[in-house]
């Protein structure tokens, strides 16, 4: 597993390798709003997950997940974590884990 420094920088190296949807986190699903799909977790993998905390804040916490459909669409979800992390189903919630 290769570490980044920040998150742009994990980013733009995931987007040259295939993740290049973006999604947004539901409270049962991820939605892709490029494609007008939701994805629900039993038809995705996460491939890898990163975590960066911020300097100066810490609400600069972010986690990013390079995630795999079963379809094989490849995208980034990013999302805080800690105390200002989304409400999401406990089914989210384990897979995302």
């Amino acid at each position: 597993m290769r570490y980044y420094d920040t998150l742009s920088e994990a980013i733009n190296d995931l987007k040259t390798k295939g993740y290049t949807y973006d999604f947004n986190l539901k409270t049962e699903s991820l939605h892709c709003a490029a494609l007008k799909i939701e994805i629900h977790p039993e038809d995705f993998d996460v491939d890898q997950s990163y975590r960066f905390e911020g300097m100066s804040s810490t609400d600069d916490n972010s986690v990013l997940y390079a995630i795999s459909s079963k379809n094989g669409m490849k995208g980034l979800l990013v999302d805080a974590y800690g105390v200002y992390a989304e409400n999401i189903s406990e089914e989210m919630r384990r897979k995302l884990r």
